[in-house]
Formats: structure tokens, sequence, C-alpha cells
């Protein structure tokens, strides 16, 4: 297999654009899309098809993506295990996390990375909970920081710290007065919950069931940043942890109170890709990020 034939296949479906794949290789588009119609002839189907827009992954291509990202992570870290088999970490982990965790948690991993493990080779991308799965999912990323509801870790998972949830409103208002609020306060409450799907909203909407009432979603967002920038504005309100919280109140006029009755946790988890292998770099991303969480030196902590 042509590995650079390959890698350009895996920067089209991520740039979604053939003259963009061309900008970035410093070519031009002919010859991108000649390169990417002999890989379809070598495949005997087509990879990707135009769109108003660029372009997109047909179902074929789709299919082969996620072994096709295997198969390029494991012959970029051949030359890297040659070191690694000396024991030294080396070569590139591609690590997905949440806004709200990206700081202080991996600024700090970035930091203590460069200083202890030189030759590691960081790549971080944000996404939200339902993003950062599919890109577990289909190979995108190596590991993923993110939020497990579930009370054991599962799949590999490293439950990292204990987080509680918090109702969110605009500076000064009655609701979040105090430092706890009963969870049969979100009861016709308008909500901005992030869209579907999203396993932390069908979590909350199981839990309102059980106390007999449904969630009153007034708008749904992806964006954390548009969610906080609207409930400050005042008569909305967010479901968010405390980093989140914390993180955002630095832009906005925030104020918060944490459910209870009953109290609603999560785990921030790092969690790892069925697809390629755990590499002895991989291992020691893990390593490091646990030791930063439990030296407290990233400010995570149980709350």
């Amino acid at each position: 297999m042509d590995y650079a034939a390959w890698k350009l296949f895996v920067d089209a479906a991520e740039l979604g654009s053939l003259s963009k794949v061309a900008l970035a290789y410093g070519t031009s588009q002919p010859h991108i899309s000649r390169r990417i119609s002999e890989l379809e002839q070598e495949c005997g189907g087509r990879l990707f098809q135009r769109t108003g827009r660029g372009v997109a992954l047909t179902e074929l291509g789709q299919r082969i993506a996620p072994q096709v990202r295997a198969w390029m992570a494991s012959t970029e870290q051949l030359a890297s295990d040659v070191r690694a088999s000396a024991g030294t970490p080396i070569g590139k982990v591609r690590l997905g996390s949440l806004p709200s965790t990206a700081h202080p948690l991996v600024s700090t991993l970035y930091k203590r990375l460069k200083e202890q493990y030189p030759l590691i080779q960081l790549a971080v991308r944000e996404g939200q909970g339902s993003q950062l799965e599919t890109w577990l999912e289909d190979g995108t990323v190596d590991l993923a920081i993110l939020y497990r509801t579930s009370g054991e870790p599962k799949g590999g998972d490293v439950y990292l710290v204990e987080t509680s949830t918090y109702l969110v409103s605009a500076a000064g208002d009655p609701l979040t007065a105090r430092p706890t609020v009963p969870f049969s306060a979100l009861n016709n409450l308008p909500l901005v919950l992030f869209c579907r799907p999203s396993s932390w909203r069908n979590y909350l909407e199981q839990v309102s069931g059980q106390h007999g009432f449904s969630l009153n979603v007034a708008l749904e967002a992806d964006s954390l940043r548009l969610q906080t920038q609207i409930v400050s504005e005042g008569g909305m309100y967010a479901l968010l942890g405390p980093y989140a919280v914390s993180g955002a109140s630095h832009e906005c006029r925030l104020q918060s109170a944490k459910l209870v009755d009953p109290v609603i946790t999560r785990h921030i988890a790092l969690a790892m890709s069925r697809h390629g292998t755990m590499t002895l770099a991989c291992r020691t991303v893990m390593q490091v990020a646990r030791e930063i969480v439990r030296s407290g030196s990233a400010g995570l902590r149980r709350t």
C-alpha cells in the first residue's frame, strides 16, 4: 500500500475539500483529483462524492476509513517502536478533549510531556461528547478525555475524577443564589442542552423521568460558549460540570448551584480507541494524565 496516497485520502476526508488538500500539499487540485482517482481504481469503487461545498466520503470510503487510519497509525509508529523497544516513549498521540478539560488538564499534560518525554508529539482536538465518541470509533483519535455517567469504568476507560452537576444561571438569579438546588426545580425550567445524540442528555432525561417530569429544552446548542453566553443574558439555564462553569465565568457573569436530591455525578474519563495499537507513547500519556490528576496540579478534584 502507498502510504502517501492513503494519507492524502485521510486528509481529504478530514478537510472535506480537494482544493484545501492541494493548498496544504502545495500542488494543484487536478493533481490531487488524479491521485484520488488512482486510489479509487485500486479499490474498485468511488471513495468520495462531490457536494456543493467540496467532497464527502461515500459508503465505501466511510467503511474503510477506520482501517486506513489504524494502518497509518501503525505505520507511523513502526519506526518509533524500534526506539520504544529500548524503553523510550516516542511518536504521535492523538488526543480528543472536552473544551472544559482542555485547560488546565490538557495544557498541564502538554507541559509535563514536553519536560519528561520530549519525543512524544501530542495532537489535540476539541469536541463535545458525541463527537469524541465518533472520533474514538473511527480511529481519528487514540485517546479521549470525556464524561461518563456509569458508576464503574467499562471498555478500558480510566476514571480520573468524579464531578457533580450544577444548575447555571445569570448572576443574581434567586434560583441559584444558594449553594444547592433540588433536581425537582428543573421542572418546566427553560434549559439549553447539548444536541442529540448525547448520552449526557439521555441520562438527564432518564433521571427527570424517574422524578415524574420531562425536561423543558428551550434551545439545543453544542457550543459550550454559546450556552453560557445565552444563560448569562438571563431567563435560560444550563446543566454543566464545575470546570465548564469555572472556565466560562471568566467571560460571562454567571451563577451556579449544585444539583441535589439526587446529586447528579459524572466521571471525567480517559477512553481508548478500539482501533490501532496501544503504543508505549499512548500508555505514557495515560500514566502522566493520571499522575497530574492525583497530584492536583491541574486543579481537578472531586466536587
